[in-house]
């Protein structure tokens, strides 16, 4: 029997709740100093990003449900308590419920909507035993709010946005190999050509500490083209600190175990990345 609480369940709504909120942030770096006027636009970011994230949540377990009902047989549809059909009934109905908030909002945030939903089908039905591809495309998926953000809000995609948007593009790049180092057994049974797959652990680490190096380049820019506040520099520098040590980490040892706490420690740094560009647009 189908049980309500079970679609909830499917949205994985922290998530969703996490890419609204991160639409918010990207309209605040983008109006940080005209914001009384662009509430309505952020509710209306805030639902486009929970809501097409909660659809694209559901269309992955209904992908998955095969393989779920092996590896993770308690999930909803496995267990019974949303049949298939529902579950993409359910879909549909959040996907035109996010389109209508991006709809409502500006042409742009529409387009967005569009294309951010097509590459999260892409990835889920097509990409995501590819590899490197695939982890691209979750990047991208991450990194999307924060321009949706700054559409919303300036009709435009704000330098310290768009730089902003490149780092988390990276680092969340880097943060996927390294959890295919951690993932690799399983991986390499269900043929899913990550990195550490196709080319062994030590390669996809170095693959891992490029990207997060590369994200550290980046973070300089913002306050070098004087885009944002002297407030930036304590926060970016934690950060900074954060991924040079973990790619060190990384590189000397890659195991399976330090790069599950290389993964989890990334996320801790992430938090502060993004308090360094909140700070520094004040």
């Amino acid at each position: 029997m189908e049980k309500p609480v079970a679609y909830v369940r499917l949205t994985r709504p922290l998530n969703c709740v996490m890419m609204g909120v991160a639409v918010i942030i990207g309209s605040v770096l983008a109006a940080s100093k005209n914001l009384s006027g662009v509430w309505l636009k952020l509710v209306l970011g805030f639902l486009t990003g929970f809501l097409l994230t909660a659809a694209s949540m559901v269309i992955n377990d209904y992908w998955d449900r095969e393989i779920d009902a092996v590896n993770e047989p308690k999930r909803p549809i496995p267990s019974g308590a949303v049949k298939p059909r529902g579950a993409l009934a359910f879909a549909f109905f959040l996907t035109v419920a996010g389109f209508l908030a991006a709809f409502f909002t500006n042409f742009w945030c529409s387009l967005t909507a569009i294309i951010a939903m097509l590459i999260s089908v892409a990835y889920t039905a097509m990409w995501k035993r590819s590899g490197l591809p695939g982890n691209f495309l979750v990047s991208a998926c991450v990194a999307t709010p924060f321009i949706y953000g700054s559409l919303a809000a300036a009709n435009r995609v704000e330098p310290n946005v768009l730089i902003f948007a490149s780092i988390v593009f990276f680092s969340v790049t880097g943060r996927e190999i390294a959890k295919g180092i951690v993932d690799v057994q399983g991986d390499r049974l269900r043929n899913v050509r990550t990195m550490s797959v196709r080319y062994g652990e030590k390669t996809a680490a170095i693959f891992a500490a490029f990207f997060f190096l590369f994200a550290v380049a980046l973070s300089p820019v913002p306050w070098l083209m004087g885009l944002v506040s002297v407030w930036f520099i304590p926060f970016v520098v934690i950060t900074d600190s954060g991924l040079v040590v973990c790619s060190f980490m990384l590189l000397k040892n890659y195991s399976r175990e330090n790069a599950r706490k290389v993964k989890n420690s990334v996320l801790f740094f992430f938090i502060f990345g993004l308090l360094a560009f909140v700070a520094g647009a004040y």
